[in-house]
């Protein structure tokens, strides 16, 4: 798994990456009771909005961490958005992509550099 500084989580799959958000991400927002997903076939840059995530504490968007087209979606989230504070690092993964470049994967963070980051 690689991370990003934006509290998510990427895993590797075949020619695919799934992204999810982080178990720090998850505590700090709290109860979440809302996911909006991304379309399929969406072609997305770095850095663009991807999802929508609200909680009972606040609403926060999934930013896309590379170039890449959305490829599934984790459907189970829009019925089950607690999900993704019961299983962050599982079942809660958000969407996967197809990207453009995997070794952009290689400029993202370890799970222990994630760890000192949040430290």
């Amino acid at each position: 798994m690689k991370f990003t500084e934006e509290h998510e989580w990427l895993r590797p799959e075949g020619d695919l990456v799934v992204v999810g958000i982080t178990e720090h991400a998850a505590q700090q927002l709290g109860d979440v009771v809302f996911v909006e997903l991304p379309e399929l076939e969406t072609q997305v840059a770095k850095g663009d909005e991807v999802s929508v995530i609200e909680s009972v504490k606040a609403a926060s968007d999934i930013l896309a961490p590379c170039d890449g087209e959305i490829v599934a979606v984790n459907d189970a989230l829009v019925d089950s958005p607690a999900l993704v504070n019961e299983d962050p690092l599982g079942e809660a993964w958000f969407f996967k992509m197809r990207i453009d470049d995997m070794s952009v994967l290689d400029a993202l963070m370890t799970e222990d550099e994630y760890k000192d980051f949040i430290a």
